[in-house]
Order: C-alpha cells, then structure tokens, then sequence
C-alpha cells in the first residue's frame, strides 16, 4: 500500500490525495506539520532531503516527492492523462504553468495570511507583487476556461486537479474571484467529481 507524508492544508498535498481517491488507490496517510518543522528532522529528511511534503512511499520502489511526479506516476495509463500526445503536451503546459505561475503566487498569499496568519502591514510590498502576480495568473485561467468546461480537450485531467489545488482555495489569501465567472463555475464541475473531497480530508 502507498504511504503519503503529507500535510492537510496543503494543496500540493491535495493534489496527489484527489487522484488516489480518483482513482481508488488505498493510501496510508502520515501527518507532517510543517509549521512545526516536521520535515526538516533527520528522519524526514532522510526521506526526502527537499524538506518538504508531499512525499509518496511507494512499495518496492521507494520514495517520490514533487506532487506532479507523483500524480503523473500514479495517474500512468489513467483517464486523467489525455492519451492524444498534443493534448498530453497541452496538460504538461498547464502544470508548468501552476508551478511557476500560480503557486508561487497565490500559494505563498495564501500561507502567508491563511496559515501564518501575517497581516498585510506586516507583508507590505511583497504582498502587493505577489496579489499582482496571482491575480494575472487567475486571468490566464479565466481565459482557459473560456470556452472550455474543463482546461484540456475538454475533459478532467490532471490540469484540472492541479490547477484547482490553489485556485478553490485562493479566497483564504485574500484573492476575489468575484470577476472570475469561468473559474467559479470549473470549480463546482470539480466539486461534483466522483470521489472528491475537500482539501482537509484524510
């Protein structure tokens, strides 16, 4: 059975908990909390020397973290990765484009104020940059959304899984999607999934 290291609040943690239940995969969960730095002891560090969750035991094989090589891993052969090669690149993009774009700045908003509980005196400018840089990266979204129901050939994927992690949950640092028509409306087509659960879930 897989074992996850993992952290509830996250949603890079969600990600790979929204495919194992997509996909039926048991899974044994262990709780890391990292605002008590418990992924930066020998122990956990030995597991993955990143220092940080997720990270997925896989049995016979050993240890993965970054949650989109674990998603990508365990969703192999799967609906959740388009099988046209152009449509599978299309799905890469977007997951590139959620690390590099999206998290950094909604994510670390969202931490920040949500989990940290910083006020926005205490953030200042950077805040400011990174509700900027969020807020561009939930119009490309939008756009993407335009006139698709889902993000690639118009099915769920694990560009949906992904780029939903942090966008749900974007109003807890402060993000308004009230002009975000598109994304609202994606966000409940996720919701009704089979299987899904909020992101606190075990």
């Amino acid at each position: 059975m897989y074992r996850l290291f993992d952290y509830l609040p996250s949603a890079n943690g969600y990600k790979v908990r929204l495919v194992l239940r997509h996909l039926g995969l048991p899974y044994d969960l262990v709780e890391k909390d990292i605002k008590k730095g418990e992924t930066r002891t020998p122990e956990f560090l030995a597991v993955n020397p990143n220092g940080r969750i997720p990270v997925l035991e896989i049995p016979g094989k050993g240890y993965l973290a970054e949650s989109h090589a674990i998603i990508s891993y365990l969703a192999e052969g799967s609906n959740l990765i388009p099988a046209e090669r152009f449509d599978r690149a299309l799905m890469w993009q977007w997951l590139c484009f959620e690390q590099y774009n999206l998290e950094p700045n909604i994510g670390t908003v969202r931490f920040w104020v949500n989990s940290l509980k910083k006020t926005e005196a205490e953030l200042g400018e950077k805040l400011i940059e990174k509700r900027k840089n969020g807020y561009a990266a939930l119009d490309v979204l939008e756009n993407g959304l335009r006139s698709n129901s889902y993000l690639v050939g118009d099915r769920y994927s694990l560009a949906d899984i992904s780029l939903y992690a942090y966008t749900h949950v974007a109003p807890e640092g402060g993000f308004d999607l009230g002009k975000h028509s598109n994304i609202r409306a994606w966000c409940k087509r996720i919701a009704q999934q089979p299987k899904w659960a909020p992101i606190t879930s075990r």
